[in-house]
């Protein structure tokens, strides 16, 4: 599936991705591959992007706000303030404050 999370400022990331775990308003759910059509409110937390490979993902070209994780070299987190999700037909797209 294919994430992007924007910022008022700035894309911060877009590729495809295996699951993504977001904060949601009554609590962290985690979206994979053919998740349903959703539209979410986010709180204050960590966005969690699980990824396939990073071989593909250039880290100098991530954006600063984009942290691998040190232990799993197939998760990258950035933290929010808040936002809105919208998921469908595959993609997934957070515009984060």
């Amino acid at each position: 599936m294919y994430l992007e999370i924007v910022s008022p400022e700035a894309t911060l990331f877009s590729s495809e991705v295996d699951a993504v775990t977001v904060p949601g308003v009554d609590g962290e759910f985690e979206m994979l591959n053919h998740h349903a059509a959703i539209v979410s409110l986010l709180t204050a937390g960590t966005v969690k992007i699980k990824v396939h490979t990073q071989s593909h993902l250039d880290y100098d070209e991530l954006h600063p706000e984009i942290e691998p994780h040190m232990s799993d070299n197939k998760l990258l987190t950035v933290k929010i303030k808040s936002g809105t999700l919208e998921s469908k037909d595959n993609k997934i797209i957070i515009l984060a404050d």
